[in-house]
């Protein structure tokens, strides 16, 4: 769901810029330093995901990971969908260094969204269908809530994209279903794995 440079408004990307640029303060706020390579984890498994794109009018389709990215990290998604986004503007030219501030507040605001609204499934964690439900509930609906603010984007930025921003949100219905399938995996995998990757939004219960 990146888009392309020279397609957005002065005045969206300003408002994109500015609103990234305090997610990113509050995330980098509450990054505790035992907490990077974690993070360096689940930002290069973002980078990874959404590197295969299907053009869809100035945006493109393909996998992303948010949800996960959201249910386990919360307002950290935020630096790193933005180390994810750089990158692959930087070395594979997908979005814009423009367009950044934008791309990052669409994937990592849903994200952020998605670790109040489904995070407690996660710290259920004797509940093994809450748990999937949850998670599976947190990659669709920041898929979502992604295709929404990028058609928004698009709209804010001239009437004449609506058509473009409507066809972006359609094509992504199908995406939704796959990304929910794919996070509830991953995430059962973790927990089964890797549990301390989900701290905060899982904590294992204690054997007695």
């Amino acid at each position: 769901m990146h888009i392309s440079e020279g397609v957005l408004s002065p005045g969206v990307l300003i408002a994109g810029a500015g609103l990234t640029a305090a997610g990113v303060a509050v995330g980098l706020r509450k990054l505790e330093t035992k907490e990077i390579p974690s993070v360096g984890i689940l930002s290069a498994a973002f980078f990874v995901a959404s590197l295969i794109h299907v053009p869809i009018g100035p945006a493109s389709i393909h996998l992303i990971l948010n949800g996960m990215l959201g249910i386990i990290l919360g307002w950290k998604a935020f630096p790193a969908v933005l180390v994810g986004l750089a990158l692959q503007a930087l070395l594979f030219q997908f979005g814009g260094i423009t367009t950044l501030g934008v791309n990052t507040l669409n994937m990592a605001f849903p994200a952020v969204v998605c670790y109040y609204l489904f995070g407690w499934g996660i710290r259920i964690g004797n509940r093994r269908l809450v748990f999937i439900l949850s998670a599976f509930a947190g990659g669709s609906c920041a898929v979502f809530l992604g295709s929404v603010m990028v058609g928004l984007s698009l709209y804010l930025s001239g009437e004449a994209f609506l058509p473009a921003a409507k066809v972006v949100v359609a094509a992504h219905l199908p995406v939704m279903v796959i990304e929910g399938g794919l996070t509830a995996v991953c995430a059962l995998f973790l927990r089964r794995v890797k549990p301390e990757l989900l701290e905060g939004a899982y904590v294992p219960k204690q054997s007695s």
